[in-house]
């Protein structure tokens, strides 16, 4: 599966590189623009995964290049493409770089894998490869994702070892996991999951009544942060993730 299809003609013919979505739009209403052979000229008709669209009785479809974007995710960010609430989103930290992220939204529309909450740092992958969005985000697969977590006290050998074996949190167990000291710092942990719960690594640390202060997400899969500075974002290889 590849994202570029089931969205608004518009967007469709603008990620085709027909020019601008003003652009696009005016062919539209021209009747210049054909689906399956018919002309449309809604704004809001949706293109199927199995259509045909030409423009001038041209065939016309995106680009089919997989992309794939190694993001050091900033606090203060949500991992999502849009925001109604105007708050800042992955793809706002991408256009810090106008030119280089102008020329790549000519060829590709991108997709966070997954979440990060709006206070969590680190590593977010964002492609355009439906398929191995599901297998990076599907339980079954079981990608260990690694974490590194400042907490607001020392933390047991016994809290490690309870967390480690499981917790419920939100009235269902976590699945075995691995939470350990970082060089022996008792209020510096590296946790290692493979679930993808909503805000997983707080609520279980809050079972033990310890409040996170920072969390950076250092791995998925293969793919590592590396040196990557906050906010900056590189190009990555499928080989590198998994």
């Amino acid at each position: 599966m590849i994202y570029f299809f089931c969205m608004r003609v518009n967007k469709y013919l603008a990620l085709c590189g027909l020019g601008s979505r003003r652009h696009v739009e005016s062919l539209i209403i021209a009747g210049r623009v054909k689906l399956n052979g018919q002309i449309i000229t809604n704004l809001a008709t949706t293109i199927p995964t199995d259509a045909t669209v030409t423009v001038n009785g041209r065939p016309v479809t995106p680009p089919t290049d997989k992309v794939y974007i190694l993001l050091n995710k900033p606090d203060g960010v949500v991992s999502t493409t849009y925001d109604p609430q105007g708050r800042r989103t992955v793809l706002d930290v991408l256009r810090d770089n106008p030119k280089q992220y102008q020329k790549l939204l000519q060829t590709v529309r991108l997709y966070p894998v997954g979440r990060l909450d709006y206070h969590t740092t680190g590593l977010l992958l964002l492609t355009n490869d439906g398929d191995l969005t599901k297998k990076l985000t599907h339980p079954s697969t079981h990608v260990d994702k690694v974490y590194l977590a400042t907490v607001d006290r020392p933390v047991t050998k016994q809290e490690l070892d309870t967390l480690s074996r499981g917790v419920s949190i939100d009235g269902v167990m976590t699945a075995p996991a691995l939470f350990e000291y970082v060089k022996h710092d008792r209020t510096h942990i590296q946790v290692t999951i493979h679930e993808g719960r909503n805000r997983q690594v707080r609520k279980m640390f809050a079972t033990q009544d310890l409040n996170v202060v920072t969390l950076t997400r250092v791995q998925e899969g293969k793919l590592r942060l590396g040196n990557l500075a906050l906010g900056d974002w590189q190009f990555v290889r499928k080989s590198q993730i998994i």
